[in-house]
């Protein structure tokens, strides 16, 4: 029998419990798809004493999860804290140096510190792997890296936040407002220690980093996405929305460009009649293009034990096998920097704005779009009780900077009852 391939696991929170039910009651099947027995020799957590609903005594415990890293027992070690350094990123050096494996599910880690870890993994002839750090259960690293290796691929884009995706179907099919949501999405516990993490496209950015850097052999580059959150979606916007044949979604999308690399993430519109508009609750999906394969769809549990816990699983198997690779799929020492778009590509916007109701108002208003060179596609004008007009706009393809233009000169129209609400309409 081949020896049996033995993980050390620091963080015990839903995925760490997770990992451990896995390699608990499916060790047979592991053994046979990997072809070795697959065991536990040491864990460590903030807390020993507390009960999470899983026997841990057969395994050795540490304190300091850098023990557990350079423990000899150990050939694989799981990163489960997060964080994008501190005790996970001190842990996972100490084991890279010390010639272990590491499985993790940090995309904070990655996407921060991505470059500098390969490097030190690759040097020493050692494997990082991460499929739980982006999407959840979805096989998304694995499906870019083996699957469309063949591949240029041209776009990805996708929904990668399932609390976002909650708090904005639940506002649709409710009917109640944004912060009335995020209560009770906090209520729940489906948002971050810190939600801004969530609400503020954080995590989502963190993963899209991730998968753009595999996708165009770039560096990691965090700092290089436009973001935004969905904080200023209101109920109105979302009513609107659909009312004009779309959905709103915080939206990730990472393409090549003739002008560099354009990376965002940002609430957008997407067509009702698209995949991702299907998206409700807290599900994740990532759409890749490629010059070959044309579009793939990848729709799946962005969260939770089961899926994540999966996803480290499926890393753990791949390194029982002998299967390794480079960390983002191509050595670290050939990623380049990328060259960050100064503009995006031209796209339709859809515009909800609030003008006082008198004669000429609304004439206005197109007289400013169409001397900043943006053209309207669809108008809605909707009828109202009070002193300002509710007006909504589809606007023909244009520049964000003809867009921008637009707006700061409709400030100077004097018929404007509001800040004017801009979205970027995706089409997938």
């Amino acid at each position: 029998m081949s020896d049996p391939l033995r993980l050390g696991i620091a963080g015990l929170g839903t995925v760490g419990v997770g990992v451990v039910r896995i390699i608990r009651q499916q060790a047979a099947l592991l053994e046979a798809r990997t072809g070795r027995p697959i065991s536990i020799s040491a864990v460590s957590a903030r807390s020993q004493g507390k009960d999470r609903g899983v026997n841990l005594s057969d395994y050795q415990w540490e304190d300091d999860p850098v023990a557990v890293a350079q423990r000899d027992d150990v050939d694989v070690f799981v990163e489960l804290m997060g964080g994008e350094d501190g005790p996970a990123k001190a842990a996972t050096e100490a084991a890279l140096k010390a010639g272990k494996d590491v499985v993790t599910a940090n995309k904070a880690m990655l996407a921060i510190n991505g470059q500098v870890l390969a490097e030190l993994a690759e040097s020493k002839g050692r494997a990082i792997r991460y499929e739980a750090a982006v999407a959840g259960g979805i096989p998304v690293i694995k499906t870019l890296m083996e699957g469309l290796a063949g591949n240029e691929i041209t776009r990805v884009m996708g929904v990668m936040n399932g609390s976002c995706n909650y708090i904005l179907t639940r506002m649709e099919n409710a009917g109640k407002t944004y912060q009335e949501i995020f209560a009770e999405a906090d209520g729940l516990g489906y948002l971050e220690a810190d939600p801004q993490l969530d609400v503020g496209g954080i995590d989502a950015a963190h993963k899209l980093a991730i998968l753009s850097s595999i996708a165009f052999g770039t560096k990691v580059d965090f700092d290089g996405i436009q973001l935004e959150g969905i904080e200023r979606i209101s109920i109105e916007d979302i009513r609107a929305a659909a009312d004009m044949g779309y959905k709103i979604k915080l939206l990730g999308v990472a393409q090549r460009t003739g002008r560099g690399l354009e990376q965002r993430m940002q609430p957008c519109l997407v067509p009702d009649t698209s995949p991702l508009a299907q998206l409700d609750g807290g599900t994740n999906m990532v759409v890749l293009e490629g010059d070959a394969v044309g579009q793939i769809v990848l729709r799946g549990a962005g969260a939770g034990e089961g899926p994540t816990a999966s996803a480290v699983m499926a890393d753990v198997c791949d390194i029982a096998r002998g299967i390794r690779g480079p960390v983002f799929g191509q050595p670290a020492t050939t990623l380049v920097r990328a060259k960050a778009a100064l503009t995006q590509l031209p796209a339709s916007y859809y515009l909800r704005m609030e003008l006082v109701d008198k004669p000429g108002a609304l004439a206005k208003i197109a007289t400013v779009l169409g001397e900043a060179g943006v053209s309207i596609d669809r108008m809605r004008q909707y009828a109202h009780e009070n002193t300002a007009a509710p007006v909504l706009i589809v606007t023909h393809k244009t520049t964000q900077s003809s867009l921008d233009a637009a707006l700061a000169n409709m400030e100077n129209t004097r018929v404007m009852a509001g800040v004017p609400v801009a979205l970027r309409i995706e089409e997938v």
